[in-house]
């Protein structure tokens, strides 16, 4: 199994594939790990995923704690959200913490593992039969050929394996010059609070970083600016866009100048060649669902990808990977690109559509907890899907198959108690006190199924990935045709 990028989505799946005993090598082109922030909104769904793996770690005393959104204009605030919920049915909330730390994280347990990351590595080729894939992967001024059966490109939105694969990624700009810089500053604003001001001239937008007095400012830009100009251009814009004057920056962590575009793989999928992450989709940044939804895919994929390298699955059932999670990207980049538009403001028409109508509902409880239920990503759900096909059940109002399953509390078969979610660690999970339904799982499963006693009124056998995959009174044959078919075709049926 060949992982090209160590970034979130590439470090989630080896991981996953590690926990289950699947050998994984993971490649990067990059000489050594990135320092510098990037990505830095991690949603309640981000954090169930590294808290599922047991890479959470101290991630969540080392983020920032924002209360809220402050959103003003001509010095009056227009909007304050509120951050600081934990959402119904979840343990977590929202971190705001960087990107280069959630990877500190996945390296530490992927090393626990017993895997490894090989830096400096870049994949210039690739080719696949029948039998696995033939990968020419550059190390310097040597170029070696590997052979791997599966071949997974997490390696972002110029991915290499995306353009060697020829899949098609199509899209277009949404917006063209973004300055971004992590700057020391001390400016009197609260650092629970993560802040916008919106005027003609364009946003401006703040956010606290973990370390003391260090802030994330983003702001668009009408002209070029090169790279060596970015604080300069961002102290020309501060005291111009949100009124505050004679702040200083003293120093930066990182600057960069980039581009906002919305592109979405047409196919997930050619034959051994898969892509996740960024390498699938890339999107606005506003709303902070991009390292959320790759670590979504890495998840979907990981135990379906394990089942089908160890033999007991068909690879029939990678195809319910695209199924599954395309249209789960489709969603984010129509929702963060109608965001984006939005919030710059783009034309007179948007502009009083987001300062006298917008705004308003903005402040509305009711709007906000939807809100946060989508920013948070605990709605994505799986129904009508390869694996959940619809089924008329005019009285049934329980959890469905394909939705997620919250982090119930069980017993484990010693009688200790335990989170539905702690047990999960890459396995499948059987819930209830259904004996007979056991020795299906495991036959079919092998070792990878943990037996959890919860009282309920029927079985339910959840994925890996903490969606709920069968429930059903306990009948042995049942269970049994479910899950044969999925693993044999990839459909529920």
């Amino acid at each position: 199994m060949l992982v090209v990028g160590a970034g979130p989505s590439g470090l989630v799946l080896g991981c996953s594939l590690l926990l289950r005993g699947v050998a994984v090598r993971i490649v990067d082109r990059a000489p050594a790990p990135a320092v510098t922030s990037r990505a830095l909104g991690l949603q309640a769904r981000g954090v169930e995923v590294l808290d599922r793996l047991g890479a959470l770690g101290d991630l969540p005393e080392r983020a920032v704690r924002v209360s809220g959104v402050s959103v003003s204009a001509n010095g009056t605030e227009l909007v304050r959200i509120r951050v600081d919920q934990v959402p119904l049915g979840s343990r977590h909330r929202t971190l705001l913490i960087s990107q280069a730390a959630v990877e500190g994280q996945l390296r530490e347990l992927l090393e626990r593992l017993g895997g490894k990351v090989e830096w400096g590595h870049e994949v210039v080729g690739l080719s696949q039969d029948g039998g696995g894939v033939s990968v020419e992967v550059r190390h310097g001024a040597d170029v070696a050929v590997s052979r791997a059966g599966w071949v997974v490109g997490c390696d972002g939105a110029h991915s290499a394996v995306r353009r060697l694969g020829r899949f098609g990624f199509p899209g277009a700009q949404v917006v063209e010059n973004f300055l971004l810089a992590d700057v020391y500053l001390d400016w009197g604003l609260p650092r629970d609070t993560a802040a916008a001001w919106i005027s003609p001239d364009g946003v401006f937008a703040a956010f606290p970083l973990p370390e003391s007095n260090l802030w994330r400012l983003v702001a668009p830009c009408e002209r070029g600016v090169g790279a060596d100009d970015v604080l300069g251009q961002l102290s020309e814009l501060l005291p111009a866009r949100t009124g505050y004057r004679g702040v200083r920056f003293d120093g930066a962590v990182w600057t960069s100048v980039f581009r906002i575009h919305r592109r979405l793989a047409e196919r997930y999928r050619q034959g051994r060649v898969l892509l996740a992450g960024d390498a699938a989709h890339i999107h606005s940044p506003f709303g902070g669902q991009g390292l959320n939804t790759g670590l979504g895919d890495a998840d979907n994929l990981g135990w379906k990808l394990a089942l089908v390298a160890s033999g007991r699955a068909d690879a029939a059932l990678l195809d319910s990977y695209q199924a599954e999670r395309r249209p789960v990207a489709a969603a984010v980049l129509e929702g963060t690109t109608g965001a984006t538009r939005l919030a710059l403001g783009d034309g007179r028409v948007r502009r009083v559509l987001r300062d006298r109508l917008a705004a308003p509902l903005l402040n509305l409880p009711s709007v906000q907890r939807r809100l946060a239920r989508a920013a948070s990503q605990l709605g994505v759900h799986y129904r009508r899907g390869p694996l959940a096909p619809w089924r008329f059940a005019p009285l049934d109002t329980g959890l469905r198959a394909g939705e997620r399953v919250p982090d119930l509390i069980c017993r484990r078969e010693d009688g200790t108690a335990t989170r539905l979610h702690a047990e999960l660690r890459g396995r499948w999970a059987l819930l209830g006190r259904y004996e007979p339904l056991a020795a299906v799982v495991r036959e079919l499963l092998g070792d990878e199924v943990v037996l959890l006693e919860r009282p309920m009124a029927q079985a339910w056998l959840v994925r890996p990935d903490a969606h709920l995959g069968w429930r059903g009174r306990p009948v042995p044959a049942k269970l049994h045709r479910w899950l044969a078919n999925v693993l044999r075709t990839g459909r529920a049926g």
